[in-house]
């Protein structure tokens, strides 16, 4: 029996939903507009691989730091619904009651 040589190939950093692989050229285009969760999920998982560097993403997609963050934050706290646009009120304000 043979047994399969480890692969001197890195692997493709995981997305944050953790079911799909991320490569530079599956990242959403530089100029998107529309930021649904799966894009700002995939950026996130990007930047927390080494894929991008904070600097980078922000670059790329025009994003200030605080917005990247953010977004950080909300997948860390709430998973990737917390990237909903329609639920980041409500979140806040379950933050702000925490003061």
């Amino acid at each position: 029996m043979h047994s399969k040589a480890p692969s001197t190939r890195a692997e493709p950093p995981i997305a944050a939903d953790g079911a799909t692989r991320v490569l530079l050229d599956e990242l959403p285009p530089p100029d998107t507009k529309r930021w649904v969760i799966r894009r700002k999920a995939t950026v996130v998982a990007a930047v927390r691989s080494g894929l991008l560097t904070l600097e980078q993403a922000c670059q790329r997609y025009k994003l200030s730091i605080e917005e990247f963050l953010s977004w950080q934050r909300l997948i860390d706290a709430h998973g990737l619904a917390g990237l909903r646009v329609t639920r980041l009120q409500d979140y806040r304000n379950a933050k702000s009651r925490h003061y």
